[in-house]
């Protein structure tokens, strides 16, 4: 079970920032691509199968965010992820903005990445 839970994740991790990079170059060139409805809603499919399955592993390996710190490093970067992921796809005042936003998510994407796979709060040191 823990590694079809795994590749679950993975596979949604894959999907989930692809399809943020996808947005982000569409929003930059004003694509009429990016309001089309199944746009809009497959990404929340995508990160709420993400989500279930990283609490589905937490349970299932016992480390818990706000008790170990690689996981509670996670879940604070995903927080900012999703509010910096938000301001560079729809909420940014100006294209610049948004860009800049974009960017700044797809730096903490990586981050939550490499906090996964060292398990350690500063990954870059690791």
């Amino acid at each position: 079970m823990f590694t079809i839970l795994k590749t679950i994740h993975i596979t949604c991790v894959i999907f989930s920032i692809t399809g943020y990079m996808i947005r982000g170059i569409w929003m930059m060139r004003e694509s009429p691509w990016l309001h089309k409805k199944w746009v809009r809603v497959l990404p929340h499919i995508i990160d709420t199968t993400l989500l279930v399955s990283a609490i589905l592993l937490a349970v299932q390996i016992q480390q818990y965010p706000f008790v170990h710190g690689w996981l509670t490093a996670k879940v604070l970067a995903l927080i900012a992820y999703i509010v910096v992921g938000a301001v560079g796809l729809k909420y940014g005042r100006t294209k610049k903005i948004r860009v800049t936003a974009w960017l700044v998510a797809i730096a903490t994407f990586l981050y939550i990445v490499l906090v996964a796979l060292t398990r350690q709060v500063l990954p870059y040191l690791a």
